[in-house]
């Protein structure tokens, strides 16, 4: 079967440290090579990972070998690139968010739809086992009937000059680790979630938001408060509360691979611990992106969910910022 070639626009430690050793353990893939502006940047990819140092972007996106290209450049360059990606036919895996505006989201999907072309937004804890078996755990009646969800992430502080404290670099702790709990909310609320009440914080001296939390709600009546930020201490956990019982998981975003993650039960007969097989979401992403690729129905669907978390997400930040 032939390979789908793919290359990397940036020279990002994510694309280094986490995306292609993942890629490595992906037979469907060949890593062509990495494009950077400053070629000497790329050096380190060619040394352990092989694959052609492509001169600026525009010369990797006009190899007609390469099929797919995976993005993670910062935010405010997402819609520029994945622009330019999908107009050259490239299949597009993007780092999240997969863009900073609704509108930007919604044209690269509707080129991508025209053009027959998978989109792949790179919100890897979506694709970890855990998930899978805390839905299962809920729908098997393990905390009776769910009357809330909470959901939180949040790190301390980093330095002045990463690009998440950067309004032009497409920066701000909702489009950052905001992001994250939106989503895993819009999962577990279902299609029918929607936002209805936020708040954003913007501290003086700052031009982007740097902590922020949310109440979302589905027809049904169930509820998600989540709450996030980028100046906070760490946190990085999922509750459920039901009629039952509750259950909670301290590494629902962030676990990585080789890491077993732990899910704690509480119900009126004590306490008990699962401790859940290890697992690569990394690896899982690409695979599902593999699958979009090959698939018009997964394309669908990812589509569908790449657009509603982008609308959920904008009307956040207009609630949150008044």
């Amino acid at each position: 079967m032939e390979k789908i070639r793919i290359g990397i626009l940036g020279t990002s430690e994510i694309a280094f440290r986490r995306f292609l050793p993942a890629l490595a353990q992906c037979p469907a893939f060949e890593y062509a090579g990495v494009a950077s502006r400053t070629p000497e940047k790329g050096k380190p990819f060619a040394d352990a990972y092989g694959g052609v140092i492509y001169e600026g972007y525009e010369a990797l996106l006009a190899e007609d070998s390469i099929a797919a290209v995976y993005l993670p450049l910062p935010p405010a360059l997402h819609y520029e690139w994945g622009k330019k990606a999908l107009e050259a036919g490239k299949h597009l895996l993007m780092e999240k968010p997969f863009t900073t505006d609704a509108a930007d989201t919604q044209e690269l999907l509707k080129l991508a739809e025209e053009k027959r072309l998978a989109v792949h937004e790179n919100y890897m804890f979506l694709y970890h086992a855990q998930l899978d078996a805390i839905e299962k755990l809920v729908a098997d009646g393990e905390i009776g009937e769910l009357r809330l969800i909470r959901a939180a992430f949040g790190f301390p502080k980093r330095a002045q000059t990463d690009f998440r404290y950067s309004k032009a670099l497409g920066g701000g702790a909702l489009l950052d680790c905001g992001g994250y709990p939106v989503r895993l909310a819009a999962r577990l609320l279902g299609e029918t979630a929607r936002v209805t009440a936020a708040r954003l914080n913007q501290p003086a001296g700052y031009d982007v938001d740097l902590y922020g939390s949310a109440t979302l709600e589905n027809e049904s009546g169930q509820v998600a408060q989540i709450s996030f930020g980028m100046d906070n201490s760490y946190k990085c956990e999922l509750e459920l509360w039901g009629s039952e019982g509750c259950l909670t998981a301290d590494r629902v975003f962030t676990a990585p691979a080789g890491f077993a993650p732990v899910i704690t039960l509480r119900t009126a007969q004590g306490v008990e611990q699962f401790t859940l097989p290890t697992d690569d979401s990394f690896l899982n992403s690409i695979q599902v992106f593999e699958q979009a690729i090959k698939s018009p129905e997964l394309r669908a669907e990812q589509l569908a969910a790449i657009e509603r978390e982008a609308v959920l997400t904008q009307h956040l930040a207009a609630l949150g910022r008044g």
